[in-house]
Order: structure tokens, then C-alpha cells, then sequence
């Protein structure tokens, strides 16, 4: 899996990420969505201001996130595409989305775990959208520069060794 290392977002990319999360908490009541890459990089967030360290709490979702991903190969699935952490007061749902990323939603009483579940549906459909749209743009840009590049290594590697 690829982390935001070996990609990077796009304007137009971040403002339709942005507004699918904003989306999802007018819907769902809930109070703040991010996401995280797998790698565990705060990509997005809206909602409330965060009250704790947003760096150390995408790096702890990507490890949670990683680890549940082996809880489930050793029960026989080949992943858990969500889950779910339910508190006193505060509870958070995490789905995957294309693969690469992971979207957070906190919530409380406001809401319910089942309201929150149906919005998050919707949401990762269209975030999954605007990623494969996104790796396919970039496929595409690497795959039109690879031709380039390998054509002048061969041209050096004649330039070498030529008579």
C-alpha cells in the first residue's frame, strides 16, 4: 500500500475531500471526520476543532487500523472494512477507503452509531471515487514519462558502449 510519500493531493482534489467530509457531519450529526493515510498522515479533517494531538492520533488510527487488519486475516477475512470504538461519551468510526486511506468519524450522544454508519457508506463511495480518479491520473502521467525516461537511459547506455 502506498502512503502519501509516494502521492500527493491536488487542489481540486482536497476541496472535494473537504467537502465530502463536511457533507458526512451535516448528515450524520457527528462532530469531526478526518483522514488518514495508512502510513499514518493527517490527509483531511473538518468538523470541531481537535482537542488532542492530531499528528499522534492519525500515526495510533493507522497502527489500530493495521492491527485489526491482522486480527482479521487470523480469523479467516481478508479484511475489516470499518470499525467501531464505543465510549461513555464519545464513540469513532473508521472505514477504509480505496485501500489507501482511512476515514475517522467522531461523534456522541448527538447522533448514533447506525446514523453514522449509513452517512459513512455514502461518504466512502465518493471518496473512493476521487481517489481512483486521482491514481488513475497519476498512473497515467507515469505511464506517458516512463517511455521519456527509459528512452534516454538507452540512449546514454548507446552513447557508453557505442563503436
Amino acid at each position: 500500500m502506498s502512503g502519501a510519500s509516494t502521492w500527493s493531493l491536488q487542489e481540486s482534489d482536497f476541496s472535494q475531500i473537504q467537502a465530502c467530509l463536511s457533507a458526512l457531519l451535516k448528515a450524520s450529526n457527528a462532530r469531526c471526520s478526518l483522514l488518514v493515510d495508512r502510513n499514518g498522515q493527517l490527509l483531511a479533517n473538518a468538523g470541531e476543532e481537535l482537542s488532542f494531538d492530531a499528528t499522534a492520533f492519525a500515526s495510533l488510527t493507522a497502527a489500530d487500523f493495521s492491527a485489526n487488519d491482522q486480527l482479521a486475516k487470523m480469523i479467516g477475512e481478508q479484511e475489516f472494512a470499518s470499525l467501531f470504538h464505543q465510549g461513555d461519551k464519545e464513540s469513532m468510526y473508521l472505514a477504509d477507503v480505496a485501500r489507501r486511506v482511512i476515514l475517522v468519524v467522531l461523534f456522541d450522544q448527538r447522533t448514533t452509531v447506525g446514523m453514522v454508519r449509513l452517512k459513512v457508506k455514502q461518504t466512502v463511495s465518493d471518496l473512493n471515487r476521487i481517489f481512483d480518479e486521482m491514481f488513475a491520473r497519476l498512473e497515467a502521467r507515469g505511464a506517458e514519462q516512463a517511455p521519456g525516461l527509459l528512452e534516454g537511459a538507452e540512449d546514454e547506455i548507446d552513447k557508453l558502449f557505442g563503436d
